[in-house]
């Protein structure tokens, strides 16, 4: 299956809507090309946080807000009402003082009466370590529906129960085993490394997505044959993400750079060559590695000032 980039669309045309699309251009062009009708399954992106990357021109925050406000709005049609859309970021610095995106973006959503699901925590292990604060290690996920009519596969993304042994202890259960045999709700705190170092996924995309965050997304939210839209597309890990279960892609980027490299991810994903760290890999424990055990150099640091 060829993985076509398209840099220009006719007004009210609508694109093949059952073939992966990436599409080289400024999502609001792109959005307003659009016909006015519910084309998405699943809206999943993670925007510019507006803090200076590459790829993005800081401006002051409300305008942020507005330009976020902008292409919100015009995503909201082509919605499907059985739809969701899942907003990810994280925070806005400026001279060290934090401003959270999803408490500045939620009005937006709420003005649409879209309906927030949950507020889904990623925590990540690595990242930059701050003097003045803690050092940040979460983002957010704000996935909203579009009506209380949604899909939710919940026994597809199952995690192993803790104590699946457990047994009702009173009622007329008493005895028998209480979960479920196909494992756990995975809840709304996720812990999935981040695309950093030696990450299997690394690209020269400075916040790139993981798949793994995605897939989970993808698996829950929406249905074989589903269309899945990111508007801020990146390496296309959205796209990989929805490929491996059997959804359709269609993703927006400016950047020429990466909507190519996007491009080889999906022609990888579609030759079943892609390496990719899948969502439910279990996290590693560093506590196995020599570079846990603590230096004798601090050992001696640390006697030492026990002893004064």
């Amino acid at each position: 299956m060829p993985i076509n980039i398209i840099s220009e669309i006719q007004a009210g045309t609508l694109p093949d809507i059952n073939t992966t699309q990436l599409f080289l251009m400024d999502v609001e062009r792109f959005l307003d090309a659009l016909p006015r009708e519910p084309l998405f399954d699943l809206v999943v992106t993670s925007p510019p946080y507006n803090i200076g990357k590459e790829y993005e021109n800081q401006i002051p925050l409300a305008d942020y807000v507005a330009w976020q406000k902008r292409i919100i709005e015009k995503i909201y049609p082509r919605l499907k009402d059985n739809g969701s859309i899942c907003w990810q970021v994280g925070n806005y610095v400026e001279n060290g003082s934090i401003t959270p995106l999803d408490i500045e973006l939620a009005p937006i959503f709420k003005e649409l009466n879209l309906h927030l699901r949950n507020r889904i925590i990623w925590h990540f292990g690595h990242g930059l370590h701050n003097k003045n604060r803690f050092s940040g290690r979460y983002e957010v996920i704000m996935w909203y529906t579009k009506s209380d009519t949604y899909t939710f596969n919940l026994d597809d993304v199952r995690v192993p129960a803790k104590y699946p042994g457990k047994r009702s202890y009173r009622g007329e259960n008493k005895g028998k085993l209480s979960g479920n045999p196909k494992g756990k709700n995975p809840e709304d705190v996720w812990e999935v490394p981040n695309v950093k170092g030696n990450h299997v996924e690394k690209t020269n995309h400075p916040c790139q997505f993981p798949v793994g965050l995605i897939e989970r997304l993808v698996l829950s939210l929406t249905n074989e044959g589903d269309l899945v839209f990111d508007p801020f597309s990146g390496v296309a890990s959205s796209g990989v993400a929805a490929l491996l279960h059997k959804r359709k892609f269609w993703g927006c980027e400016i950047m020429q750079d990466y909507i190519n490299q996007g491009k080889d991810r999906l022609e990888q994903t579609v030759a079943g060559s892609i390496r990719y760290r899948p969502y439910d890999k279990p996290i590693y424990d560093a506590k196995t590695s020599a570079l846990s055990k603590i230096p004798d150099e601090w050992k001696e640091i640390n006697n030492e000032n026990a002893d004064i």
